[in-house]
C-alpha cells in the first residue's frame, strides 16, 4: 500500500502532560513549530528554551559532553522556519540547529557555553486550540556535575537514536501527505433522515467541512471531501472520487433514525465478511474497468483478472480498515463522544467496496433521539466527533507504519 511511505509524517493529537522533570513520553505526534513565539531567554540565575508547538508531541532532554550539548528529541517537529538566533540571544547557548534524525523523529542541538544542568522540563497544553509549551529552565552546575549527568536516559523505547550521529541532525524528508477522504452521507434530492426539520444531508456536511479543516491544519495530512455543499453525489461517483484523490483513507459520515428515541449514541461500521468477498464482483458490475483499482488501468482485462487483483488487494486494505474503526472507537471514548452500546458494527454497505482504500463508515448518532439530535446541530455538539476522528488518524497512522515491516513480510 502506498499508503505506508506517508504514515511516518502523521501525528497523533493527543493531549498530554510531561509526567517527571526529564524524560520520554508515550504518544506520537507530529507537530510545527510556532517559530515567533519560541526561543531562549536568560533570566536571574537561570535561562529558560521555550517551545511552542501546534500540538503536543513525545519528547525528552538531555545533555551530551564533548562538546556539551543540550538535546531535545522529538516524534516528531517540522522546525521549518526555524531561527537559530532565537536561541542564541541566551549567554548559556553559542549555537542552535534542528531537523530530522531518521524518519518520524526529530531532533534539536544546543550548544553550550557554560556547564549546566536541567532543572525544569515540562510540556503546557491549551485546552482550547491545543497546541502546546514545554519549557526548559537550565541552571548553572559544575564541569564534574555536568559530565556525570550526561548521557542519553536509560529507555529502551529511544535507545535507537544513539546509533545515529548525535551531532547533525539530518535533513528532514517529506514523502508526500497522507489523504484522508471524508464523505458526508446523502446531499440535494437525498436528504437522508428527516427527524423535526433537521436533515440528516445538512448535519453531515457541516461535520464534514469541520472535519476537513480540522485534518487540514496536521502537517502531513491533506483532507478530501466528496461535495462541499448540498448537492447530490451518486454512491459509486463517491469512490471515484476518493480515488481520483489518492485517497489512503475513506470515511463515508451519516446518522440514523428509528422509529423510537431511544436509541442513541455513534458507532462504526465496516464491511461483513461476506459483503467484503462479493464487493469486488459489486464494484466490477458497477465501475468502468479503469475505475477499479487507483494506479491500475484493467481496461481489456478479464472480469477474472479484475476480481483477483482487487481481492489480493483488499487482504491489505481491509484489515487496515478494520484497525482504524477500532482506533475510531477508543478515541471516540477518549474525547468523552457519546457511543452507543454496541459501538462496533459490520454491515453490507456499497460505500465501503472500495477494494484499493481502507474505508468505514461512522454513524454519528440518532437524529430520532432529541439528545443526540440537539448535540448534533451544533458545532460546539459536533466537537468531540471531529476531535475522535483526527486523534484516530494519527494513532491508526502510527500503528500502520509499525506493521508496515511485518506486512511486506
Amino acid at each position: 500500500m502506498k499508503v505506508f511511505a506517508k504514515l511516518r509524517r502523521v501525528f497523533c493529537a493527543t493531549l498530554v502532560l510531561l509526567g517527571g522533570a526529564v524524560g520520554a513520553q508515550e504518544f506520537s505526534a507530529l507537530a510545527r513549530l510556532d517559530v515567533t513565539q519560541s526561543g531562549a531567554d536568560d533570566g536571574f540565575r537561570h535561562t529558560e528554551v521555550e517551545l511552542f508547538l501546534s500540538q503536543p508531541v513525545p519528547y525528552r532532554v538531555f545533555t551530551l559532553d564533548e562538546p556539551m550539548r543540550l538535546v531535545m528529541d522529538f516524534r516528531e517537529v517540522d522546525f521549518r522556519g526555524a531561527d537559530a538566533g532565537a536561541f542564541t540571544q541566551s549567554d548559556w547557548i553559542s549555537g542552535a540547529r534542528f531537523g530530522g534524525l531518521r524518519p518520524g523523529w526529530s531532533r534539536m542541538i544546543f550548544d553550550l557555553s557554560y556547564p549546566v544542568r536541567v532543572d525544569e522540563a515540562g510540556m503546557r497544553v491549551n485546552e482550547v486550540d491545543g497546541t502546546a509549551r514545554i519549557g526548559v529552565v537550565l541552571k548553572s552546575t559544575s564541569a564534574e556535575e555536568f559530565v556525570a549527568a550526561s548521557g542519553a536516559p536509560n529507555d529502551p523505547n529511544w535507545a535507537f537514536f544513539m546509533a545515529a550521529d548525535p551531532a547533525t541532525p539530518a535533513p528532514q524528508a517529506d514523502d508526500g501527505p497522507l489523504v484522508i477522504v471524508i464523505d458526508p452521507g446523502h446531499g440535494g434530492i437525498d436528504p437522508g433522515a428527516d427527524v423535526g426539520g433537521v436533515h440528516e444531508a445538512d448535519v453531515m456536511l457541516a461535520l464534514g467541512l469541520e472535519l476537513a479543516a480540522a485534518l487540514g491544519r496536521i502537517e502531513g495530512v491533506q483532507p478530501a471531501i466528496t461535495r462541499a455543499e448540498d448537492m447530490f453525489v451518486p454512491l459509486q461517483e463517491r469512490l471515484t472520487l476518493a480515488r481520483g484523490a489518492g485517497a489512503d483513507l475513506f470515511i463515508s459520515l451519516h446518522a440514523d433514525a428509528l422509529e423510537g428515541d431511544q436509541a442513541t449514541g455513534a458507532s462504526v461500521y465496516t464491511l461483513t465478511s461476506q459483503a467484503a468477498a462479493d464487493a469486488s464482483l459489486r464494484m466490477a458490475e458497477r465501475h468502468e474497468k479503469g475505475d477499479l483499482l487507483a494506479g491500475v488501468d484493467l481496461t481489456g482485462q478479464g472480469d477474472e483478472v479484475a476480481l483477483i487483483l482487487q481481492d489480493l488487494v483488499r487482504i491489505d486494505t481491509a484489515a487496515a480498515g478494520e484497525r482504524f474503526a477500532s482506533q475510531l472507537v477508543t478515541a471516540m471514548e477518549d474525547t468523552g463522544t457519546v457511543l452507543n452500546t454496541r459501538p462496533r458494527r459490520r454491515a453490507p454497505l456499497a460505500v465501503l467496496n472500495a477494494a484499493d482504500f481502507p474505508s468505514v463508515l461512522l454513524e454519528v448518532g440518532f437524529l430520532s433521539n432529541p439528545d443526540d439530535r440537539a448535540r448534533l446541530t451544533t458545532a460546539q455538539g459536533r466537537a468531540p466527533i471531529v476531535a475522535a476522528v483526527t486523534l484516530a488518524v494519527g494513532r491508526w497512522a502510527i500503528e500502520e507504519a509499525a506493521l508496515e515491516p511485518l506486512i511486506r513480510q
